[in-house]
């Protein structure tokens, strides 16, 4: 079978499973959920011997340590894994609730009933656990759903993917609501691409050329979610020392992730004693790369370029700038912010208002670690990624999102 073929095939089994699916019972999904996590709990050695596969192959090709660490299962992430799957199976579930009914004049009664979104495609790369987070959010939001992860992660996602639909039908269901598109030639991403006919949205999860090449040349409606270009402003009232750990968290915790922290803004007045606190703190760990005030302070650190400014580095490097004022900050990040998640370190009330009001992004921290901005971490259980764009979500996706209405409209006769 050629790959077109292939891909519309399992497109069409996931719509015309969708219906059918979307009507069981909430009671059903969770059993179904509980039933992969049990079966990744039991079948972890058969994951981590696959996953040990594609770790061999990427070091041969020399990819980073910290994109290493995205790519990298082990007993302790499996198992956070099967708990993730275990927290959306016990989220309340709206599927089905009729909201905000409302009765006209001629005694029309009107409401919108929650609906799943049909056929959800994610496009994806090295990152296994993304196959597991997408397949339970759809499965507890009534989706069918198509997964197509990077071929970095090609034996670790088949292996997931067969114990999800071992587990699908040891709860007695179909294992077809779960596709897995098992082909890592690109041209399966494009004909995916094309079927609007059979597939409801489609979420690029990936860096930036993957999601920009989504965007650009999809026939469906994309749910964008964008790179991590993130910062942290130290202000002039900012607590040192609380500012110190949060940017030591938000970079360094996992710096491969979409949500730590690549650029430092700080505020002149305090910039002298901050930033040669943080590069005692860091410099072992962290490159440096600093503006020409910055140098002045620490004249061993690398120069940025403007392309620092904008770059999402995903590894241990971070870009330091120092500004006059808030004034100054907000106007550089929403200059070259990803529209992820930005946060402010200080104080001063009005300068956290001031910020909060100003910053363009899906979160925004007061005195806080970038690194918050996750599904399991807002209480979603699990993410499809992080929307930067405002319709029809932004921010973490969790089941709600992946989730439209379609009103109801009770009658007694009435015509118009």
């Amino acid at each position: 079978m050629n790959i077109e073929s292939l891909v519309v095939e399992k497109a069409m089994k996931a719509k015309q499973i969708c219906t059918e699916f979307a009507l069981i019972s909430d009671a059903d999904r969770k059993n179904i959920l509980k039933y992969i996590a049990n079966e990744l709990r039991e079948k972890s050695d058969y994951i981590l011997l696959e996953n040990q596969k594609d770790l061999s192959l990427a070091k041969e090709k020399g990819i980073t340590e910290a994109l290493l660490d995205r790519l990298k299962l082990n007993e302790e992430r499996i198992f956070n894994i099967s708990n993730s799957v275990e927290k959306v199976a016990n989220l309340p579930s709206t599927l089905g609730d009729i909201k905000t009914m409302w009765k006209r004049p001629n005694g029309l009664m009107i409401g919108k009933m929650v609906v799943p979104l049909g056929v959800v495609a994610i496009i994806y790369e090295a990152r296994p656990n993304v196959t597991v987070d997408a397949a339970a959010l759809c499965i507890k939001s009534g989706n069918t759903v198509i997964l197509r992860g990077g071929s970095e992660a090609i034996n670790s996602n088949t292996a997931l993917v067969n114990v999800i639909q071992n587990a699908i039908e040891k709860a007695g269901f179909s294992k077809e609501i779960v596709q897995f598109i098992d082909v890592t030639d690109r041209k399966a991403v494009d004909e995916l691409m094309k079927l609007y006919q059979y597939i409801d949205v489609l979420i690029p999860r990936g860096g930036p050329s993957l999601i920009n090449y989504t965007i650009e040349n999809s026939r469906i409606p994309v749910i964008q979610t964008g790179a991590g270009n993130c910062h942290v402003y130290v202000d002039k009232d900012a607590d040192i020392n609380k500012a110190l750990k949060i940017v030591e968290n938000a970079k360094i915790s996992r710096p491969s992730v979409c949500n730590a922290v690549e650029t430092i803004l700080v505020h002149n007045d305090i910039a002298n004693e901050f930033l040669k606190k943080l590069y005692l703190l860091l410099n072992n760990k962290v490159e440096f790369r600093g503006c020409k005030k910055t140098l002045k302070i620490l004249p061993q650190i690398k120069p940025a370029t403007d392309k620092d400014w904008e770059t999402e580095y995903l590894d241990y490097i971070l870009a330091v700038k120092i500004v006059e004022d808030v004034e100054e900050a907000i106007k550089h990040i929403n200059t070259y912010s990803s529209k992820h998640s930005e946060a402010i370190v200080t104080e001063n009330y009005i300068t956290i208002r001031k910020f909060l009001n100003e910053i363009d992004a899906a979160a925004v921290y007061v005195n806080a670690s970038t690194r918050f901005t996750d599904g399991e971490e807002f209480g979603y259980g699990a993410e499809m990624g992080i929307s930067t764009q405002k319709l029809h979500v932004r921010g973490p996706i969790g089941i709600e999102d992946l989730t439209t209405y379609k009103y109801v409209i009770l009658g007694n006769g009435q015509v118009r």
